[in-house]
């Protein structure tokens, strides 16, 4: 039997919380091109559920969360809070807890040309990587607040997949 969480099918979505919903729904469906499904809250207890189920402080107040479809892929939870105990910054990628959300685009330098046209801020200019990853190109950008998000193209795949028996999933083959 394989290792892990039993019935695993994978990712169902990813969670992040912004400073402003509204400019993230904004930056999300008229910028990057997601789809706004549905919303949720406020939710707030008098308990210690937040604190006991979240993490957070039990007089945290969750604003509104809302959900997001992205493509073939990624479904989005994004949450704003109202913190009872203060928020910390933005993590950099090399802070714990770092992340950046990917998407892949088939071609890269109509991408980076559509997110300039946009004012979005560009991290430099796209990169080639190179040895298990040869044959993609990735450039990192910034949403409003300071999120770090990246595109990547490898349109005739990656070096590693030569070689290996297991191939990382692609959003533009999504059933293979």
């Amino acid at each position: 039997m394989k290792p892990g969480i039993p019935t695993l099918r994978g990712t169902d979505h990813i969670g992040f919380t912004v400073p402003n919903l509204e400019e993230a729904t904004d930056f999300f469906v008229n910028v990057i091109g997601c789809d706004l499904v549905y919303s949720l809250g406020p939710f707030e207890r008098q308990d210690d559920w937040m604190q006991e189920h979240l993490n957070v402080h039990p007089r945290t107040v969750m604003r509104e969360l809302r959900f997001f479809r992205c493509g073939f892929g990624s479904n989005f939870e994004i949450f704003e809070y109202q913190p009872a105990d203060g928020q910390a910054t933005q993590p950099r990628n090399s802070d714990i807890g770092g992340h950046h959300l990917c998407f892949y685009v088939d071609d890269l330098d109509v991408a980076v040309d559509y997110l300039k046209s946009h004012g979005v801020r560009l991290l430099g200019e796209p990169t080639a990587s190179q040895n298990a990853s040869l044959g993609q190109r990735w450039v990192y950008f910034l949403s409003p607040w300071g999120m770090q998000l990246e595109l990547c193209s490898y349109p005739n795949g990656k070096a590693y997949e030569q070689n290996s028996a297991v191939k990382l999933w692609h959003p533009a083959l999504p059933g293979q």
